[in-house]
């Protein structure tokens, strides 16, 4: 009889441990998908969060540069705004909509 009990124990600690690390794998995807921004629609903030090597000065800048020529219709275009280069670009990409 202990030896079921054990059995029975053991098996629910694998599974439980199994299922925690199905969460984390699972938590952390949607974390990626998640992070996305619309850079014709993103506020200071939501830009400086998302994008690397972009700040809430070069967040600004988006905006500024969104409200004065209108929206991006490239994600390429984004290297017209003042202190966003090819570079920066490339390492958001995958992170940019529009």
């Amino acid at each position: 009889m202990k030896f079921l009990a054990s059995l029975a124990l053991s098996l629910m600690l694998i599974f439980a441990a199994h299922s925690v690390e199905a969460a984390k794998s699972e938590t952390s995807s949607s974390q990626q998908q998640v992070m996305k921004v619309n850079i014709n629609k993103a506020g200071t903030s939501q830009l400086a969060a998302v994008l690397k090597g972009v700040g809430l000065k070069k967040a600004q800048a988006i905006i500024d540069y969104r409200k004065k020529f209108g929206p991006f219709k490239s994600v390429n275009e984004l290297t017209a705004v003042k202190g966003i280069g090819t570079k920066t670009l490339e390492k958001n990409r995958s992170k940019i909509t529009i």
